[in-house]
């Protein structure tokens, strides 16, 4: 590790879509996902505008193989990783960068209720409260 240099990202957030789990050649477990974190910001006028900012995130092994069981859209979730841009090339040449958190802890939100003998994660709310 370099001194003086620390790459740590935390968030708090909502899954704006189930996550896509795919597994690599040798069998490792890869899910993709987004959150989005919300803030309230002030304009010009004094009025605070609600502003939304999407993350998105990586998960590899068995957090990967827990997010694609039972991570689901909506659901506010703990991620704590590094960040990491990758860069690849398009069809038409084009270089392409993408920015994302890889994720070494992962932690379901919410209230937990009993259902049929073990425990789940239960969203408070509605899909028409969340920002996406």
């Amino acid at each position: 590790m370099q001194k003086g240099s620390v790459n740590k990202v935390v968030l708090v957030g909502h899954m704006g879509a189930n996550p896509e789990t795919r597994f690599t050649p040798s069998g490792t477990a890869v899910a993709n996902f987004n959150i989005a974190t919300n803030e309230s910001r002030k304009n010009a006028e004094g009025a605070f505008v609600d502003h939304t900012e999407w993350h998105s995130c990586v998960l590899f092994g068995k957090r990967a193989e827990f997010a694609g069981e039972y991570l689901k859209k909506g659901q506010l979730i703990y991620i704590e990783g590094r960040l990491q841009t990758r860069s690849w090339e398009d069809d038409s040449g084009t270089k392409k960068y993408k920015t994302e958190v890889v994720g070494s802890e992962v932690t379901m939100l919410g209230k937990k209720t009993d259902v049929g003998g073990g425990s789940r994660e239960v969203n408070d709310s509605s899909d028409d409260d969340l920002p996406f």
